[in-house]
């Protein structure tokens, strides 16, 4: 028997991209960029691609400076000289994240996270790009499969990081963080290390640095690649389940308009549940653009509306939307 080879970041990023089509002629990408080993790499081979590339292609780094920590400032100058250096458009914002996380009411790690996907969406437009490019790798969509699980996520949350959705694009999503350390050191890209990646503060700190390595140790070695084939799974299914809630949203269908959507009540509450519940967040992302804020408990007072199909009633799980039932009809719309 022969001796599979072993193969690089720089190879697995070329398959990934090859084999998602994340890269098509004429694109213009923002690349997500903090200076770090992943997103140093993401970089590096993206220039190589940009380079090697018959048609043409061009890429521009965003850099968000979170103003948490003391390096904060040279990290943002490192990208800019790599940038100036390879000749690449580089913008940089400066946020003051724990204001805006005070302010707000919400942690630091998501406030940062907020900021930045905005910021990479205001660079998208001012550049005229296309595609916004992130550097998670195939850690993080084991951490995330992790959290959601703890948090008490429902099937979409194992398919954890998605290697491509909308103008999104994870080129590194198939490679392990050890492979994007081995690659910077080949390429002496020295990319700056943040330590608060080691502060066992935040949630994910803690599956990276505690949980992961405990269960490498006593349970499973390979929980990494076993995490992303529970994602491969996870994601096959889920493209089925979508394809019959599409169906089932079309043959129920009664009337769709900008503000307001109505379904046959009786063809409704025919279907099995987990298609009811899938249909109503479908309805709801149609009118809003997401689902987001709908949890699980407004979903079930919603199955239970239709069900009890006695005279006028409506629920408004928020302050946007109203759900009302009335002459067989679901009404769901926006306030």
């Amino acid at each position: 028997m022969s001796k599979r080879i072993k193969e690089d970041c720089y190879t697995k990023t070329i398959k990934t991209i090859q084999k998602y089509n994340l890269i098509e002629s004429g694109d213009k990408i923002v690349v997500g960029v903090s200076g770090g080993p992943d997103s140093m790499c993401l970089l590096d081979i993206l220039i190589k691609v940009c380079q090697n590339s018959p048609s043409p292609l061009a890429i521009v780094v965003a850099h968000v400076n979170h103003m948490i920590r003391d390096e904060a400032n040279e990290e943002e100058e490192f990208v800019k000289k790599f940038c100036e250096k390879n000749d690449i458009e580089f913008y940089a914002k400066r946020i003051d994240v724990k204001k805006i996380a005070n302010t707000n009411k919400i942690g630091t790690e998501e406030a940062g996270r907020n900021e930045r996907y905005a910021f990479f969406e205001e660079i998208l437009k001012k550049t005229n790009a296309n595609k916004i490019a992130i550097a998670h790798n195939k850690n993080d969509k084991a951490e995330t499969i992790i959290m959601n699980i703890l948090r008490g996520t429902g099937i979409n949350g194992l398919k954890g990081i998605e290697v491509k959705r909308d103008k999104y694009i994870r080129p590194l999503i198939e490679c392990e963080r050890n492979e994007i350390e081995d690659y910077c050191k080949k390429q002496n890209l020295n990319p700056r290390i943040d330590k608060s990646n080691f502060d066992n503060v935040y949630t994910r700190n803690k599956i990276r640095n505690i949980v992961i390595p405990y269960i490498k140790k006593e349970f499973n070695s390979n929980i990494v690649d076993t995490m992303d084939r529970l994602s491969t799974l996870v994601a096959e299914e889920e493209e089925y389940i979508e394809k019959q809630v599409k169906k089932a949203y079309t043959y129920i269908l009664l009337d769709e308009k900008e503000n307001e959507i109505a379904l046959d009540l009786k063809q409704f509450n025919l279907q099995e549940k987990v298609i009811k519940s899938r249909i109503i967040l479908y309805t709801i992302t149609r009118l809003f653009g997401s689902s987001k804020g709908i949890e699980r408990v407004h979903i079930e007072d919603i199955l239970k509306l239709c069900s009890n199909n006695i005279g006028n009633k409506y629920l408004t799980p928020n302050k946007n939307l109203k759900v009302f039932v009335k002459n067989h009809k679901i009404y769901i719309s926006r306030v």
